[in-house]
């Protein structure tokens, strides 16, 4: 029972630890849900020059490794004076912007037509038919990926610790180093992302639900 009384010991430094993880990600997404959004936008706009600047942006992301990403922005902004924390934040933002932006355009395409037609014939310009017509489905459709990217997101802010965050893998390998056993502190940081994991999903089947009956 080693690992329950180190457990146990622990929490507090993990709880600060798992703070953090939780404010990387969060904020993060909530910022990768607009450049999402964006660049799904520039997807379907049938305008050449600003599809190719959408495949250019989810190319790079996706044929570059994430801890890469993260340290051209950390290295980049904090020549800036912009905060560490801000740093991995838009880091991780840009990284999750582009596969969200593949979530959106499918949900959006995947809106029939005959819709869009239905509100232009009431009258509504494009805009607004996208706003009170698309949107408001497309984003019902997009909530279970939404949901799995927002939980690889999670997962993803352990990168933070590269740059020296105290977040849960920092302060887990941390423990490790200074006590000489590393599998401990693994296990124990592996409770913790489960349980945030396991908060994260019930959220989004409760969003889900509350979707399906305003639907």
């Amino acid at each position: 029972m080693e690992w329950l009384n180190a457990f146990i010991e622990t929490y507090p430094v993990f709880l600060r630890g798992m703070l953090l993880t939780f404010q990387l990600t969060a904020v993060s997404v909530f910022i990768a849900i607009f450049i999402g959004l964006f660049f799904a936008f520039l997807k379907i706009s049938n305008i050449k020059p600003l599809e190719w600047l959408a495949d250019l942006y989810i190319f790079i992301v996706r044929g570059t490794p994430l801890v890469v990403q993260i340290f051209v922005f950390y290295f980049g902004l904090t020549s800036l004076d912009i905060s560490q924390f801000w740093s991995v934040v838009l880091g991780l933002a840009f990284h999750n912007g582009a596969y969200i932006a593949e979530i959106f355009r499918g949900t959006i395409q995947s809106i029939d037509r005959g819709q869009m037609e239905a509100g232009r014939s009431l009258g509504m310009t494009n805009n607004l038919a996208y706003r009170r017509i698309i949107l408001p489905q497309a984003m019902r459709r997009a909530m279970p990926p939404l949901g799995n990217q927002f939980i690889i997101a999670l997962k993803d802010s352990s990168l933070a610790s590269f740059i020296g965050m105290y977040e849960l893998f920092n302060v887990a390998t941390t423990y490790g180093s200074n006590n000489f056993d590393y599998m401990t502190y693994l296990l124990i940081v592996a409770v913790y992302y489960l349980i945030l994991v396991l908060i994260f999903s019930i959220l989004v089947r409760y969003i889900e639900k509350r979707m399906s009956i305003s639907d």
